[in-house]
């Protein structure tokens, strides 16, 4: 099999900044960060590879953690030490099954993400980046732990990954939760959520066609799969910036798993429509690019409703219909004028532990309480729109969430609780398998359920 030609030789001169500067942002995450934010203060030469790196990192964490308390008996002294560590193991252990993958056929090639270097350039180059930051004392450290794991690799991988959260690269209550939610699928749900998630777009209708939108990427020999509906796949994710159409608002990037959400809320031309917790407003955008509605986008935090705004003027969706307000959902005397909405997207807050392909330090960042905690204000939150919603209305709930106090039991309950609450056909929980009808494409991690509220009874004998 063809493998993909790797990055290392135009990015070795700057590796060990490269090393460090993802060391970094690790250490950022495991100190409660998002990666994301970490990763925003990279500059910008340095922004690809370091993303491809610390993506490795995250991904690869459970087993490095694991080699590293094998290879090294104290905990390093400094946390970016360890950190340094933790991800030039990861580069390392990549760069060694890269060499046996070149041997032998039958191993399976890394994904192209992965960043690939050759062995000796990692251990040089992880050891320079010791020689920087203060770290200087324990390049002799580094050096030998490194060398160390090249002589042992084939012996110690065979011992560590006997530690389930070194097999699986989640931490130990996260694979509890996922085979006690999911006994049959559990390992195949796992393992799918550490490989990166397609890029996905989807195709503006307001402002071109599938087929004008084909014909511009063949013209620049982008590859693309149509999925169905709006939704194009490219064979190999790029800056959207190097796309055709994305200044002029031809697409979005929406994976295929939260594109369903425009297409399951039942709405027509000129209805009242909320979306609720809106940000960063895909969305949003889809559903005004498929109706004319009254829309009122709703987020609870300022930043990213102007990221909202910015989507909508980009995409053309902006207008005297479209209303964005920033305020808590739940609280209603702050937002809320009275007029019934004729349906709400509630697309509310939750882990997100089914975008873990996208945002691999996820996993490291929850813990096992936040899953109680966000159900209980998913709760507050759901019971509260549903007040706002007109008899005979919608309310789809949707999480990107795999964990079932999330979804699933947060729509039993639901129902529970509201007898005016009737549930229709919806898609139900999406794991990061495949999505029916889209061949075997995977998708995030999702869920939808599709409420109607009862018409209100009129007493003919009053």
């Amino acid at each position: 099999m063809k493998r993909h030609a790797p990055a290392a030789p135009a990015l070795a001169p700057a590796l060990s900044k490269c090393l460090l500067t993802s060391a970094q942002a690790v250490l950022d995450v495991l100190q409660g960060r998002s990666l994301s934010d970490a990763l925003a203060t990279v500059p910008g030469p340095l922004r690809a590879p370091v993303q491809a790196i610390s993506f490795h990192a995250m991904r690869r964490l459970g087993l490095v953690c694991a080699v590293r308390n094998c290879l090294v008996p104290r905990t390093p002294p400094k946390p970016l030490l360890d950190t340094l560590l933790l991800v030039s193991l990861a580069v390392l252990d990549a760069a060694l099954y890269s060499e046996q993958a070149a041997a032998d056929p039958s191993l399976t090639p890394l994904h192209p993400s992965v960043p690939v270097y050759a062995v000796h350039t990692v251990v040089d180059q992880a050891v320079r980046a010791a020689s920087r930051d203060g770290l200087v004392p324990w390049k002799g450290l580094v050096n030998a732990c490194l060398r160390r794991f090249v002589r042992e690799h084939a012996t110690l991988l065979p011992q560590v990954l006997k530690q389930p959260e070194a097999l699986y690269n989640f931490p130990d209550w996260w694979i509890r939760q996922v085979r006690q939610a999911y006994p049959h699928q559990w390992q195949a749900v796992l393992q799918a959520s550490n490989l990166p998630g397609p890029m996905v777009l989807r195709v503006n209708r307001r402002r071109t066609t599938l087929p004008a939108l084909l014909a511009a990427f063949s013209g620049q020999g982008i590859q693309v799969t149509v999925a169905g509906g709006d939704a194009l796949v490219l064979q190999s994710p790029r800056p959207v910036h190097d796309l055709p159409g994305f200044s002029e608002g031809w697409w979005s990037v929406q994976d295929l798993a939260a594109q369903q959400a425009a297409l399951l809320l039942p709405v027509h031309d000129g209805q009242r429509v909320l979306d609720a917790c809106a940000a960063p407003g895909g969305k949003t955008a889809h559903l005004l690019e498929r109706h004319a509605l009254e829309l009122i986008a709703l987020d609870s935090d300022p930043v990213r409703l102007g990221r909202v705004a910015e989507n909508l003027e980009r995409l053309g969706l902006s207008g005297p219909t479209v209303q964005l307000t920033c305020a808590d959902a739940a609280r209603l005397g702050d937002w809320w004028d009275g007029r019934p909405f004729d349906a709400i997207l509630a697309d509310v807050p939750c882990t997100a532990s089914g975008v873990v392909r996208r945002h691999p330090d996820i996993r490291w960042l929850r813990r096992e309480s936040d899953i109680a905690q966000t159900a209980a204000l998913q709760r507050n939150l759901i019971d509260a729109l549903w007040k706002t919603l007109r008899p005979g209305g919608h309310l789809l709930y949707a999480t990107c969430s795999i964990f079932p106090q999330e979804c699933e039991l947060q729509a039993q309950a639901f129902v529970q609780r509201h007898p005016d609450a009737q549930r229709l056909q919806a898609p139900g929980q999406l794991l990061p398998l495949s999505l029916p009808g889209a061949s075997t494409l995977a998708t995030d991690g999702f869920f939808y359920a599709l409420f109607v509220k009862a018409p209100e009874v009129v007493d003919n004998c009053a």
